[in-house]
């Protein structure tokens, strides 16, 4: 059986149309782990970050983040990986599911510039482990090539 970041890079390589890449990556990532209970990618548009696509419970109440707002703004401002173990415990954290716990959010940057970034939330408190983080952070490598084919 392939492994998660097996099956990202064929998707990447072998399919043309960006969106769906964007798409099949969100839900593939959601289905292989247990406590990536939501998994969106948010794409950067004139200052602001907007959910293209998700997989999980709806797209919550925060489809468009400002650079620098919340977790994901911070993430898309710094250009790092942010992880947060217990969600309740940040000011920053802006709440788009009252179950979430806490959340990894993995920029996408291109050759020059953040283009987007992937946002996990868990509803277990302190989920994610370094294998998660270097995962996510090789998988927004890969769609960092599909967003540059879809500008």
């Amino acid at each position: 059986m392939k492994s998660v970041l097996e099956r990202i890079r064929e998707l990447v390589k072998e399919e043309e149309d960006p969106d769906s890449v964007l798409h099949e990556v969100t839900r593939i990532l959601r289905d292989s782990c247990d406590h990536f209970d939501w998994v969106g990618i948010y794409l950067l548009e004139r200052g602001s970050l907007v959910l293209n696509v998700y997989s999980g419970e709806g797209a919550g109440t925060h489809p468009v983040i400002d650079v620098g707002e919340g977790i994901c703004g911070l993430a898309a401002k710094v250009g790092r990986t942010i992880v947060v173990p217990d969600v309740r415990g940040d000011s920053r954290f802006l709440s788009c599911f009252p179950s979430t716990r806490s959340e990894m959010v993995v920029p996408i940057i291109g050759a020059r510039r953040v283009l987007g970034e992937l946002d996990i939330d868990s509803d277990t408190v302190d989920a994610f482990s370094e294998a998660d983080k270097a995962l996510l952070e090789q998988v927004a490598n890969g769609l960092s090539v599909v967003l540059d084919r879809k500008s």
